[in-house]
């Protein structure tokens, strides 16, 4: 099986497997504490994939840097947090914040990919906006842990069912990990 065709199925079965998890509320029945591990673990894992397997690696450098960036266009869905939190659904100290920083991160993610920088600034340009996005996720992952330690949060209730579910299990790891693949490209690009 060629690599890219085992990446890919990898993928799906991730995918699946988060499916599986919001669907059968197993996050649910964890601590609330498992939301915030499973994302610490699961970015683990592509990190450790990352360094240890060159195929992976290779794979992951093909990838257009815009393309990566342009992965952030699924932090759009911080309008549904922000659905959420009117709703009630979602906590103001979780939704307002990651929903914001998540809309932020997509638009300047949108500048960044179209914007017909200079050869010399385009790095630069994609190097800040990366390190807004980090942050902002470092920050909502910083949140989402102290909140864990509050038993009467129900903004886990939310993060432990579909849809929601899919971005501790599924899609947060995935836009950290590109995060810091991008770091790394962009390292190489200066060197």
């Amino acid at each position: 099986m060629p690599l890219s065709l085992a990446i890919r199925a990898a993928l799906w079965i991730w995918l699946i497997g988060a499916l599986a998890v919001g669907q059968y509320h197993w996050l649910a029945r964890a601590p609330a504490q498992a939301v915030p591990a499973v994302i610490l673990a699961l970015t683990g894992l592509l990190v450790l994939a990352y360094r240890a397997f060159g195929g992976f690696r290779a794979w992951i450098e093909a990838i257009d840097l815009r393309a990566l960036v342009l992965f952030h266009l699924t932090r759009l869905a911080g309008f549904y947090y922000l659905v959420l939190y009117h709703r009630g659904d979602l906590s103001y100290a979780f939704a307002v914040p990651a929903g914001f920083g998540d809309i932020l991160v997509a638009v300047l993610a949108v500048i960044v990919a179209f914007v017909p920088f200079s050869a010399e600034n385009r790095p630069r340009f994609t190097y800040l906006w990366n390190v807004v996005g980090f942050i902002d996720l470092l920050l909502v992952f910083a949140t989402a842990t102290r909140l864990s330690f509050n038993r009467d949060n129900y903004d886990f209730f939310a993060l432990t069912h579909l849809p929601l579910s899919l971005f501790p299990t599924f899609l947060v790891p995935l836009l950290l990990g590109s995060h810091l693949a991008i770091f790394a490209r962009l390292k190489r690009l200066e060197s």
